[in-house]
């Protein structure tokens, strides 16, 4: 298995956990922070989604630019900007060349340069940083009211 084949394979097995993570969060406690430093639940969300879209847009165009965007007001949005986007995505990700995965792509933020890294590497950094945003989301769902859905294995909420 390849390089683009291997993370693709991990970036669609992901997919469904991190969806039904952002799907549990109670919209009348979405404002929920573990810590007055946090990002409130709803903010965790909107940053795993627009990560996913600055990947598939940044690795297409040759620079991933990080823009601040507004978290919408309902998980709802949220939700349904993730399933909108998605599948497109994992398109680009999947027509992207060999040459585009190999080659240095700059990350930038406010117009500063923060790394350089190869198309795969940069595809993984974010990768692994939304499964950690998602895994720090999750362990706000039972404080909000919800629950935890399974994620890699039975989770207590779903156990019978």
């Amino acid at each position: 298995m390849d390089q683009k084949a291997l993370f693709l394979k991990f970036w669609e097995k992901e997919a469904p956990a991190t969806r039904k993570v952002i799907a549990r969060i109670p919209q009348e406690r979405s404002d929920y922070r573990a810590d007055p430093k946090a990002r409130n639940a709803r903010e965790i969300a909107w940053l795993i989604v627009r990560e996913e879209i600055v990947l598939g847009d940044g690795l297409e165009k040759g620079v991933l630019e990080w823009v601040e965007v507004p978290t919408p007001a309902t998980v709802a949005e949220i939700l349904e900007t993730y399933d909108r986007n998605h599948d497109a995505i994992t398109g680009k990700l999947r027509a992207l060349p060999a040459a585009r995965w190999e080659q240095a792509v700059p990350f930038t933020f406010q117009g500063t340069e923060i790394m350089k890294e190869t198309g795969y590497d940069n595809a993984w950094a974010f990768l692994l940083d939304a499964i950690h945003h998602r895994g720090q989301l999750s362990t706000y769902l039972r404080p909000m009211g919800s629950t935890v859905p399974a994620i890699y294995g039975p989770s207590a909420d779903e156990a019978s």
